[in-house]
């Protein structure tokens, strides 16, 4: 079972979640999961044109989606990386596979909301099955989803470091969709 982690990183805050959702996949025995980062060299006049990680995300049985939120939604950058999906949207390459998200934004609303909204908006589009956070929000463990997402992981940087909660928080969701991975090939 392959889970992909796909994301743009302004700050380095996204990437330090990224690397934690990464590790919470990789925590599940028989998942093999691997970390696609967005960069600016992949997009030519607009458009993202790195077609080797989109064939490495052709082969993941689940995709988890990662953007900090700027203006209330994805950046630009993972906007371009989602355009260029569309070559399998045609074809309904991405169909059933797993689709979660995670955010990293400035202030603790940020309306990091829209951006997972769009990450749920574009599963759906792929006809993908969404996974939840399926975390209390700062009740159990004490401290973890201590922003009250649902939809997917959040997490606070701005001026200061993202803190190891929200890492934590990151690991779960990396983790929880693994898990669910394997349970649905079972």
């Amino acid at each position: 079972m392959k889970t992909a982690v796909v994301y743009f990183s302004g700050t380095g805050n996204t990437a330090k979640m990224a690397e934690a959702v990464l590790t919470g996949a990789q925590s599940v025995a028989g998942i093999d999961a691997e970390i696609h980062a967005i960069e600016g060299k992949d997009i030519v006049e607009g458009r993202f044109t790195n077609e080797a990680l989109l064939a490495s995300l052709d082969a993941a049985d689940a995709i988890i989606f990662g953007s900090p939120t700027y203006m209330g939604g994805p950046a630009a950058q993972f906007k371009a990386f989602a355009d260029a999906t569309a070559s399998r949207w045609f074809g309904q390459g991405w169909k059933d596979k797993l689709a979660a998200g995670f955010t990293v934004s400035n202030s603790p609303s940020g309306d990091k909301l829209g951006t997972l909204q769009y990450f749920q908006i574009l599963a759906a589009q792929h006809g993908m099955l969404w996974v939840t956070l399926g975390l209390l929000p700062n009740i159990e463990p004490p401290g973890l989803n201590r922003l009250g997402s649902f939809g997917g992981a959040m997490g606070q940087a701005g001026q200061l470091e993202l803190s190891d909660l929200d890492k934590a928080t990151g690991r779960v969701l990396g983790e929880r969709v693994a898990s669910v991975a394997l349970k649905l090939k079972a």
